[in-house]
This record gives structure tokens, C-alpha cells and sequence, in this order.
């Protein structure tokens, strides 16, 4: 886990002391930068290096002070230089970096001065080093304490996807198939997202594959990482202390014992351009339908078909319940008692997506209440009288009280089955990060000790009931969201499975057989959620409320005691 902002900020004003009369660019300038990363408990060296060669404009050749690629490129120059001719300098640089290399962040600097670009939000910021302590915020891609921003149509998730199809492709080419393969690639985008979004070290599981492992032996090598990652710290024996960073996880996600696959130089090669790319941009929430799309290679040939986007899963969350949370905190905000049970409420929250794929509404819903949980206590906190670092009260009154385990989910396929657990898990990290910055501590979950109910079955022919105590839910005061966006079938493009799912659930319906697929989500909620107040929304088509449908679907739903929205 990553150091603690205390930690962080600490070390920040000590650095500030040592360095404030530093001057000179060649003689200082690596130690200077080395120290800054340590400032985030991190190791110059495993993440960039200095003067990096590069091609310029015409038949010129440089040299990059600091290049971390993909990330940042760092251009220093000695006191008193100019730092508008120094950024210019470092975007000189770009013709010579390949795309995928591309850093988002340029930060020049003068020992004196930083001046910090954002490329991707075209954000600029100038501070004196005296600044550095009250500015770290702005360094939050490197500390991993940072809100996540996805935008559906941000092209890494693309690349990212594309990539990955290529390594499944590979090891489906060298033998590696069916069941060990599917884990295997979960397994994976753990440990990438691991590597980019502070649950290990910065990139630290590409270092150990840069520096144990060779074209041979990767296979061996990975699998000596998720056994690591597999057990709990005091029962590791002789293990080294760059093994010993991989965290205990927990969780089931390395439990099984798998056949790893044989390497050569071109999959390594593959691995490790995986890598390569920042894994903190990448949206756990739509990433996962891409990956799964992008394994097929009939749906690979046009990725952005075959996921839900964040924008339109917003608009099912946002009409089912999220607005009125919202606009209820902003009702009863400056009172903290009724804010205190806001908070009670949002923790009896619960929520079921019956064709849960990948995970993305359950992913999304997870994400906006629990940021919604942070307003809540940043609100709080501003009652209290404490602000800042600087908190009089129990770190655990600003805690969050919603898990993973408010989540339930049925899947039909095994593998999106297993990249809606992951997802949620990462999900839950990036917003642990969030509320860490928030407040000053590291609130961390790992190992885990819950998880999202995510079931492998169809959902049509499960006993919901089975599934989520729908009597128990109701005892204890707790409410009921279901959502998703199951699959539309036409009619006439029935497998005979589905015809017997329709069978199974639409028996009660004259003329069942006229109806869409998707219209048996629609009946088995209908059934699941009598004689509660629970609440359903869908994504579907508009057969459901036109044409022959409507007579035979809407009078069964309106008789059950549905009432719409």
C-alpha cells in the first residue's frame, strides 16, 4: 500500500528544508529528482530513468532529463532559468515518443520553482518549492491518492482491450486454453490495475517481471507471484522482500491452483506492452465488457458495440435513485444529526443486477454512493469544525460504513462472471484512495474480507430468493435496487434454451410466446419483488411498450401490483 499522506506531506517539508538552496543543474538535479519520487515511497529508478535518448525534429538527437513514459517527462533546468523555454524544450521531445509512450503530465522546474502540465486537461500550475508541502494533491498520479475520471470514449480503453485480445490470442495459440486461460487473464488485470492504482507498489509488478523473469521462465515467475499473492504474510517462508511487497489478497481470486503457461520472448513481449500502459485511466467499469468483446473475434472488429457506456448506465442510476439521494443531503446538510442518519441510510443500501456481465451497473451504482458517502462525510466533517489533516475526532466517525457485500449479481458466463468480482474489488480500492486523500489516513481493505455475491448460473431458471433473503432484507430495514440490462433476444432468434427459460417463467402469461427475451427479466423481478417496496429499472428495447407485446406482458405486470415510474 502506498505511504500515508501524513507520511507523504512529512517527508515533503523535509525535502523543502534540504533543497532550498540548490542550484545547480548538473551537479544536483538527479539526486533532487530522486529524492521527490522517494517523497511517495517510491524508487526513481523502477519507474523512470534519466536522459533518455530520443529523435527530434529533423536529423537532431536528445536527451530527456526524466522520462517516465506514459506518464511524465521532466525537463529541469538550473535557478533562475526560464521555465516557459523549458517547456518548450520538453514538448520538442514528443515527435520522437511513440504513442503509446506519450506522457500526460510535462513538469519543469528550476530547484525553485515547479511548474506542472496536465496535457489530457490542459491544467497548468506554477508554485514555489516553499509550496511543494500544501501542493501534493496535484501529485496524485504518482502517490495514487487522486479521484478517478473515466470518459467512455478515452481511446486507452480500447488500446488496453486490443492488447490483452493479443495476449489471450497468443497463449490461446501456444496451447493455453479453456478454464486455466480465463483465470489466468483475470488473475492479470488484477495485478495490472494493482500496479498503476496503488495496491502495490508504482509498477512494481512490471519491475519483478523487467528483473526475475526471462522469456522462458515468465510463466513460472507470475505463478510464483499469485501464490504469493495467495498467502497471508506470516505463513511466507523465505520469501524476498521484493515478493513480499505483492500483498496478501485474499478473496479466492488466487486460490486456485493452475498449470502456468509456456512463455516465449514474443509473449513476454506482449506481457510487458500490457504493462505499459496506465492502468489508472482504464474504467474497471467498461473495461471488462471490452475485454470480453475483444476475445471474440467477431466482436473485436468493433469494440464500442458490446458494453453499456457510463453515460447511459448514469441515466438508469440517476432516475432509480440516485438523484433523490442527492437532492435529500442537500435538503438536510447542514444538520448533522439528520445527515448521521442519511449516512445509517446510505449503509442499508443493497442492490441486484440479474445479467450482470461484466459488472458495470453494479460497478457504477458501487461508485457513485459511495462518493456520495464521501460528500456525507466531508460535510461532517465541516460541522465538526475539523478541516483538513487536522481532525480532533475519531478517525473512525469519517470511515466508510458501505462494502463490497452490498452488491449481488447473477451471470451466465463464468469468465464475465469472475471480471465483475475483480472489477467491483478494484472499484472499491480506487474509492478506499479517494477517502484516503480526503482525510489524511489510509483506509485500506485488503486482505478482503467481503466480497460482491456474484453467482455463475442463469438467472431465469435461479430462485432469486436463494440468492439474496429477500425476508431478511425486510427485517432488518434495508432496501432493494435491481438494475442491469439484460439480454434482447427477438422472438424469432429463440435458442431452445431460451424458449425454456420462457417457459419457466412466463407460464402465467397467455400468448408468452409473442414476447422478447428480455421481457422474462421483466416477470421474474415482477415475482422477486411482491409485496415489497423494492425498486427495478432496466436497459431494453422499445418492443416492451409497443406493438402486440404490450397486450400480453403489461396487464400481468400492472395486475401484480407494479407500479411504474
Amino acid at each position: 500500500m502506498p505511504l500515508s499522506q501524513k507520511e507523504i506531506r512529512d517527508r515533503a517539508v523535509e525535502f523543502v528544508h534540504d533543497w532550498s538552496s540548490a542550484s545547480r543543474e548538473k551537479a544536483e538535479a538527479q539526486t533532487f529528482w530522486n529524492e521527490f519520487f522517494n517523497l511517495f515511497g517510491i524508487s526513481r529508478r523502477r519507474v523512470a530513468s534519466f536522459e533518455e535518448p530520443v529523435s527530434k525534429l529533423g536529423d537532431r538527437r536528445g536527451s530527456i532529463d526524466l522520462f517516465w513514459k506514459g506518464t511524465l517527462l521532466i525537463e529541469h533546468k538550473s535557478r533562475g532559468k526560464d521555465l516557459d523555454s523549458a517547456y518548450q524544450q520538453a514538448l520538442g521531445y514528443f515527435p520522437g515518443i511513440t504513442e503509446q509512450d506519450l506522457p500526460q503530465y510535462v513538469l519543469v522546474s528550476d530547484f525553485e520553482r515547479f511548474r506542472l502540465y496536465d496535457l489530457d486537461a490542459r491544467d497548468e500550475h506554477d508554485f514555489a518549492l516553499t509550496e511543494l508541502p500544501n501542493k501534493l494533491h496535484l501529485f496524485g498520479f504518482i502517490s495514487g491518492y487522486k479521484q478517478q475520471t473515466y470518459r467512455d470514449e478515452d481511446p486507452v480503453n480500447v488500446q488496453v482491450a486490443e492488447k490483452m485480445g493479443e495476449l489471450h490470442d497468443a497463449l490461446l495459440a501456444s496451447g493455453y486454453d479453456g478454464h486455466p486461460l480465463e483465470v489466468f487473464l483475470v488473475r492479470l488485470m488484477y495485478c495490472l490495475f494493482a500496479d498503476d492504482t496503488g495496491i502495490f507498489p508504482k509498477d512494481h509488478f512490471e519491475y519483478y517481471l523487467q528483473t526475475h523473469a526471462n522469456d522462458l521462465n515468465t510463466g513460472a515467475v507470475i505463478a510464483q507471484i499469485f501464490q504469493t499473492l495467495n498467502t497471508p504474510d506470516a505463513r511466507r517462508q523465505r520469501t524476498n522482500e521484493e515478493l513480499r511487497q505483492f500483498q496478501y489478497v485474499n478473496g479466492d481470486l488466487f486460490s486456485e491452483a493452475l498449470p502456468f503457461p509456456s512463455f516465449d520472448a514474443h509473449l513476454r513481449a506482449l506481457l510487458l506492452n500490457c504493462c505499459g500502459f496506465d492502468w489508472s485511466r482504464v474504467s474497471p467499469a467498461i473495461f471488462g465488457s471490452m475485454f470480453q468483446a475483444v476475445m471474440n473475434p467477431a466482436q473485436r472488429r468493433n469494440l464500442g458495440a458490446h458494453y453499456t457506456s457510463e453515460k447511459n448506465i448514469l441515466k438508469v442510476i440517476r432516475g432509480l435513485f440516485l438523484d433523490a439521494l442527492w437532492q435529500e443531503f442537500e435538503t438536510i446538510k447542514h444538520d448533522a444529526r439528520k445527515l448521521r442518519q442519511f449516512h445509517d441510510k446510505l449503509a442499508r443500501l443493497r442492490f441486484l443486477d440479474p445479467a450482470c456481465g461484466c459488472g458495470n451497473f453494479l460497478v457504477i451504482a458501487y461508485r457513485e454512493v459511495r462518493r456520495l458517502e464521501i460528500a456525507v462525510l466531508k460535510q461532517l466533517r465541516h460541522l465538526s469544525g475539523a478541516e483538513g489533516f487536522q481532525l480532533t475526532l475519531d478517525v473512525a466517525s469519517f470511515t466508510s460504513r458501505i462494502d463490497v457485500d452490498v452488491l449481488y449479481g447473477i451471470e451466465i458466463e463464468e469468465f464475465p462472471a469472475r471480471i465483475a468480482q475483480v472489477a467491483v474489488w478494484l472499484t472499491d480500492h480506487q474509492l478506499n484512495m479517494e477517502l484516503s486523500a480526503e482525510f489524511g489516513h489510509t483506509f485500506a481493505r485488503l486482505p478482503l474480507h467481503k466480497t460482491a455475491h456474484i453467482t455463475h448460473g442463469n438467472a431465469l431458471q435461479l430462485d432469486w430468493t436463494k440468492l439474496i433473503d429477500k425476508a431478511e432484507l425486510l427485517k432488518d430495514g434495508l432496501t432493494l435496487y435491481v438494475l442491469g440490462n439484460p439480454p434482447f433476444v427477438g422472438k424469432q432468434f429463440r435458442t431452445v434454451g431460451q424458449n425454456d427459460d420462457m417457459e419457466l417463467v412466463c407460464r402465467a402469461l397467455k400468448n408468452y410466446g409473442t414476447l422478447d427475451y428480455v421481457s422474462a427479466w421483466y416477470v421474474k423481478a415482477t415475482q422477486f419483488i411482491t409485496d415489497t417496496q423494492f425498486t427495478v429499472a432496466f436497459v431494453s428495447t422499445n418492443s416492451i411498450t409497443q406493438g402486440e407485446q404490450v397486450g400480453t406482458l403489461w396487464p400481468y405486470l400492472l395486475r401484480s401490483g407494479i407500479k411504474t415510474l
